[in-house]
């Protein structure tokens, strides 16, 4: 492990160019108040330096579903976006109904969005079962966390209509609970989360466990899930590890980025990966060891492959 991740971490080409072919890449993330903005005018600054024939930029976007729709349309070569949308968008289902885009591939993963369902203490909330009746927020409305609590409730054959439920942000969330004006909020983030701190500092309040085995079951119909654990110690008060379900955030590739173009771009992302972790706190959560883990079924591009194949990360 601790050669692999050397593999990865150690800049042995930082100022070399690569040879590869001429290409005109798009990376698009999130609107321009984003990290993830910043981070991949970053990224493209280092390929256009790095490998030869580069032509890469960086553009705003809506974010996940914008992203995919921009690669489907042949809009964007590179983006970010949830496993599950990426998963979605190949097969043409939930946001992407009848219009899939079987080829799209993953360029890496990067970290892990757990869901942090965070209940008071005496709202007598200890598994999914206990949710019928309470006062729940799911997340501001349209946001991908209502999903997530509807996924995870089905699991005791509960909807959202079994609850008084609340269509809140997570600051609004935090701000209500703390009023005692919810039992509990459903919230999807990197841990540690400042929403989640300020519910577990100012309320009597806990993070509900997700059981490993509800998630392995979940994987069935929803193969973009993943076993995750909350650390002991991630919040104040928090002295117990607390196991949940996770989404990995992933960067996506299109198909018509050739093989070696796609190559010379993950290797030059990760034997930079010192650098932007130093300049992007955001990335810090990633390991790089695990960028090739719980992608959805979703492939891998060829030259992304090629690349993970090299280092040793994949056979």
């Amino acid at each position: 492990m601790k050669k692999l991740t050397a593999l990865f971490l150690c800049a042995v080409m930082l100022c070399a160019a690569v040879p590869a072919m001429a290409a005109d890449i798009n990376f698009v993330t999130a609107g321009t108040a984003g990290t993830f903005y910043a981070i991949s005018v970053a990224v493209t600054k280092l390929w256009n330096d790095n490998i030869e024939g580069m032509r890469a930029v960086a553009t705003p976007s809506g974010g996940g579903v914008d992203n995919l729709n921009q690669a489907k349309d042949g809009d964007a070569q590179i983006g970010i976006a949830n496993a599950n949308l990426v998963y979605q968008s190949m097969m043409g289902t939930d946001a992407f109904e009848g219009d899939a885009n079987p080829d799209i591939r993953i360029f890496a993963g990067l970290y892990y969005n757990p869901n942090q369902v965070v209940v008071t203490k005496d709202s007598g909330i200890h598994s999914f079962a206990d949710f019928v009746g309470k006062h729940f927020s799911v997340g501001a409305a349209g946001s991908t966390t209502i999903d997530e609590a509807v996924h995870h409730l089905a699991t005791a054959n509960l909807t959202l209509d079994d609850m008084k439920t609340e269509y809140m942000d997570v600051s609004s969330s935090a701000d209500a609970i703390q009023n005692k004006q919810l039992d509990g909020a459903w919230i999807m983030a990197g841990a540690p989360n400042s929403g989640v701190t300020q519910i577990l500092t100012s309320s009597d309040a806990k993070l509900l466990p997700i059981p490993a085995e509800v998630v392995d079951a979940m994987k069935a119909d929803y193969p973009w899930y993943a076993s995750y654990t909350i650390p002991a110690g991630t919040y104040a008060g928090q002295d117990e590890d607390v196991p949940t379900s996770a989404v990995k955030l992933t960067l996506f590739l299109t198909p018509d980025v050739d093989e070696e173009t796609a190559y010379q771009m993950t290797k030059v992302f990760w034997e930079n990966w010192d650098s932007l972790t130093n300049d992007f706190a955001a990335l810090r959560a990633a390991d790089p060891t695990k960028a090739c883990e719980d992608l959805a079924g979703v492939p891998l591009h060829d030259g992304a492959a090629r690349y993970y194949r090299e280092i040793g990360l994949i056979d």
